[in-house]
């Protein structure tokens, strides 16, 4: 399969695409893009016969800032019979063997969801002629490949797969999370989702813990205070507007009436730093350097607002200046993850995680 289908937010193809070209490169698969604004999905097609599965072994899904999720597919399936659309999508998935599990997705865009009746339609008489077929197994496997099937339009399809290892655990790459009823903010569900994309649900339990110490710098009215309050943890509350009295009410926060970047936690036994300020980039950036480089927190989760042009090569230079800029102040063991997230607009999500070969 030559095609890489990679899902993103509508209006972000052209950042999908520059870093994908990049990324592509950088692992030696030539190659070209194909998209259109606002179809919420990216084509790479490679030179190379095999190329797109090269990707998937080769590009881990996390290491990708824009793409929700990624496949290897033939040609696009064009003019499929009405009356009979299973044949041809079986015989197009004839090279795959033994999958694990089917997915019958459209891009995340609402002329394409119109098509989301007749997916889950499909997906029955489908799941069965991929079993018949043997492509399919008769139980779902969670270590064995995704087969997914994109709906661009109405007759219009990619049919491919994904590796379990290297795939979004979630349906067209969006995990379906629910507003909390009593959070301050639907800006709650950014910080919900991020905890999601960077820790395993092990790791959640290991690092999320109940009595940890924490600091949310612009924190007003408290969205992002709420998840930590959520995960039994202390918060020193840091902006200048008022914090829901609920959360005040817990006694697990400290509301502290001071500018986000000049505050200074009076103790240095920070676990997690979370900041949603609307600044610019680099500002944010510098910011998250600076407490990094003093040594006041472990883990820091940060978002980034996101200029109008040049989205993807901004993002890239301020993440690589911000490694130089660690490692130059002696801070050498350190990771750093950065996802366009659903519930994320025009920002991305930044993970910057010190000493991650340390115990907590």
């Amino acid at each position: 399969m030559n095609n890489l289908i990679l899902y993103c937010r509508s209006g972000y193809e052209k950042d999908c695409a520059a870093e994908i070209q990049q990324r592509a490169q950088e692992v030696d698969v030539a190659g070209f893009v194909k998209t259109n604004r606002d179809d919420a999905y990216v084509v790479y097609q490679t030179f190379e016969e095999n190329g797109a599965e090269v990707l998937l072994e080769k590009l881990p899904l996390t290491s990708l800032i824009f793409a929700r999720q990624m496949f290897a597919a033939g040609e696009l399936l064009s003019g499929l019979p009405e009356g009979d659309r299973v044949t041809p999508i079986v015989a197009a998935l004839s090279d795959v063997q033994r999958a694990g599990e089917i997915r019958v997705e459209t891009p995340d865009t609402n002329k394409a969801k119109e098509l989301s009746g007749f997916c889950r339609k499909l997906t029955v008489p489908l799941r069965q002629g991929l079993r018949k077929a043997g492509i399919l197994l008769a139980k779902e496997n969670p270590k064995r490949p995704i087969i997914h099937v994109c709906f661009v339009a109405p007759g219009k399809a990619y049919a491919g797969y994904s590796l379990s290892y290297n795939t979004s655990p979630h349906f067209m790459g969006i995990p379906r999370l629910k507003f909390p009823s009593d959070a301050p903010s639907r800006s709650t569900l950014k910080l919900d989702e991020a905890f999601g994309q960077f820790l395993t649900s092990q790791e959640q339990e290991e690092r999320l813990c109940s009595g940890m110490n924490s600091v949310d710098l612009g924190a007003c009215p408290g969205g992002w205070t709420y998840q930590l309050v959520k995960r039994g943890m202390f918060v020193a509350a840091v902006d200048n507007g008022p914090m829901e009295q609920k959360l005040m009410d817990t006694g697990q926060v400290k509301h502290y009436r001071a500018d986000g970047f000049k505050f200074e936690p009076p103790r240095k036994n920070i676990y997690w730093l979370v900041c949603d300020m609307v600044e610019k980039p680099s500002r944010v950036a510098e910011l998250m350097e600076y407490w990094a480089i003093q040594g006041w927190y472990r883990e820091a989760i940060f978002n980034l607002k996101l200029p109008m042009k040049s989205r993807y090569k901004e993002v890239s230079q301020i993440l690589s200046t911000m490694s130089e800029i660690l490692k130059e102040n002696q801070v050498k063991d350190f990771k750093i993850q950065c996802k366009h997230l659903y519930h994320d607009r025009d920002e991305v999500t930044v993970h910057l995680w010190l000493n991650p070969n340390q115990g907590i």
